[in-house]
């Protein structure tokens, strides 16, 4: 079990963490919704907030009072067991509280969760050390959120503002250097999923650890490239059914796909608008546009923000396929695979169902992920905006297949 001050320690660097990614945004980016699957980062702010009073401090806190009743209502995501919510798609409205009440209220709740962590015995201690790191890791995953929901909020401004001009998050500087290279798997019984005696923290999702039959198959020891999918859009990519899955296509012609969702080509209209950028554009005439803002088309990065019907229909005109979770997660650890975590959440073709065995957290936490397992898909790995720390092997991932605003991106595989 870990102590006290390990707990009060890491509770504090996670939630300053928060804090500080809000650092380059004005009060008015924290408020907007662009979109209902996209959340204000103030509501992130003050819904893993809410998460650690309804959880944490009400179940554990004798005595505890909520700091205002109300909040209950505006910042409940999903749990039913806990009440009514605002709803999802008019998170925007709630201009109040204010900023500056938000962060009032983590102060209040952080003051409080640190009393509770001094004063707790060590008996309970046992049982608040899993929900308290349950709140973390939730919190961390909400920081990723902030991050891609404010980079949708950028991109739907006509001035396409940078979150920061130079962004330094979690990413190394590895790129494509070569051509795919081309890892086999051996195929038969592997084991995958949580090791029931690992110490390190896992969700539910993760578990528990059973054995899978693969057939014998290959998979890329890199991300398909920005250059890779240029060329999937010159060779008509977006505008040949037979390379998309049906759903696919109706997304494709529902959305007027042309391209993935931030990138723009020279000469579209919104860079008139937008702010001055260079007028190198490479080979391809793209321009991306990222945390750091609009930048002329790096060839050699990983392709980002891709659905997973893009994802499929690259590796149909490819001629190969996407990994299941299973072959990702038995690759792993191979020599030779590169780029699996840090730049970009990789699309599985595997749906996002529960393992043999599954069992929910109880409580409220029990509807944290069995609830979500229909119509999603499976990514692996981590991305440029998750937490340093925060993925692992056995990670799950998952989102309905036309997302395409998240860090998200191809490893291909094959099969022998």
């Amino acid at each position: 079990m870990q102590s006290k001050d390990f707990l009060a320690a890491r509770y504090t660097q996670i939630r300053e963490q928060s804090v500080a990614l809000c650092a380059p945004l004005t009060a008015e980016d924290q408020c907007v919704q662009p979109m209902p699957d996209a959340s204000p980062t103030k509501w992130h702010l003050a819904h893993t907030t809410w998460f650690f009073e309804r959880l944490v401090l009400e179940q554990y806190a004798p005595g505890y009072r909520p700091y205002d009743s109300r909040f209950n209502f505006l910042f409940n995501s999903y749990y039913e067991s806990l009440g009514a919510r605002q709803p999802r798609p008019q998170r925007g409205l709630l201009t109040r509280p204010s900023l500056g009440e938000v962060h009032d209220y983590r102060r209040h709740v952080d003051s409080a969760v640190q009393h509770l962590l001094q004063r707790i015995d060590d008996e309970r201690l046992a049982t608040l050390c899993n929900v308290l790191e349950l709140g973390l890791q939730h919190e961390q995953q909400h920081q990723e959120l902030m991050l891609t929901d404010i980079l949708y909020t950028f991109f739907s401004n006509p001035l396409l503002p940078a979150y920061r001009e130079h962004v330094v998050l979690n990413a190394p500087s590895e790129t494509a250097e070569r051509d795919i290279q081309w890892i086999e798997i051996p195929g038969g019984v592997v084991e995958v999923g949580k090791e029931p005696r690992a110490m390190d923290f896992a969700f539910d999702n993760e578990k528990p650890r059973h054995g899978v039959l693969l057939s014998p198959c290959a998979i890329a020891d890199r991300l398909v490239t920005c250059g890779e999918f240029a060329n999937f859009i010159e060779d008509g990519g977006y505008r040949r059914p037979e390379l998309w899955l049906y759903d696919g296509w109706a997304a494709v012609q529902a959305g007027g796909w042309q391209h993935p969702l931030y990138w723009l080509p020279a000469g579209a209209p919104r860079l008139a608008i937008a702010r001055p950028v260079s007028q190198e554009t490479g080979t391809h005439d793209w321009y991306t546009f990222g945390l750091d803002g609009l930048q002329p088309l790096r060839e050699d990065a990983p392709v980002s923000q891709l659905s997973y019907f893009e994802a499929a229909a690259y590796a149909t005109w490819a001629g190969v396929r996407l990994p299941t979770e299973f072959e990702w997660e038995a690759a792993h650890d191979l020599p030779g695979m590169r780029q699996l975590a840090q730049h970009v959440w990789q699309w599985t073709r595997s749906s996002y169902d529960p393992y043999p065995g599954f069992q929910p957290l109880t409580g409220a936490a029990s509807e944290y992920n069995g609830k979500f397992m229909v119509g999603q898909l499976v990514l692996r790995g981590g991305s440029v905006a998750t937490p340093a720390g925060h993925a692992r092997a056995t990670y799950r991932n998952f989102f309905a297949p036309a997302a395409r605003w998240q860090f998200s991106g191809i490893r291909l595989a094959q099969d022998i």
